[in-house]
């Protein structure tokens, strides 16, 4: 007879502690998606500059409503989280940053500094007044 080969398996989702770490990169996923959304709107825009006043006057005044306003703050931070997050990854993929602290360091840097780089590209915005 042959003795059965106690193979390792693999563990089921709800044995892993979830960690910001994997928040981050499945947030990193939901971002790339939110961007192939969002770059719709943004060709939705330049498509209506080039058509002429009343069609640009149209997508002004539905990115200058409260939902516009949120969807293009949402497509804003979405790119910074995703810009961050990507480098983030290179880093990753150059071989440094696997050290738990040096990961943590390198997540807890893409989570704020997509949401400080957002707010702070929004201050600009109104500051030079095209946030009107």
């Amino acid at each position: 007879m042959t003795a059965r080969i106690e193979r390792p398996l693999s563990p089921h989702m709800q044995v892993y502690r979830w960690t910001l770490t994997m928040a981050l990169s499945i947030v990193h996923r939901a971002t790339g998606i939110a961007l192939y959304v969002g770059t719709l709107l943004l060709a939705w825009w330049l498509i209506a500059a080039a058509s002429g006043p009343a069609a640009y006057a149209h997508v002004q005044a539905f990115t200058g409503s409260i939902i516009g306003r949120l969807i293009v703050f949402g497509y804003t931070w979405a790119l910074m989280h995703h810009m961050l997050s990507g480098i983030r990854h290179f880093v990753w993929d150059l071989g440094y940053g696997f050290k738990a602290n040096e990961r943590e360091a390198l997540t807890w840097g893409a989570l704020i500094g997509g949401i400080a780089l957002t707010v702070l590209v929004w201050i600009i915005a109104y500051a030079t007044g095209g946030g009107r």
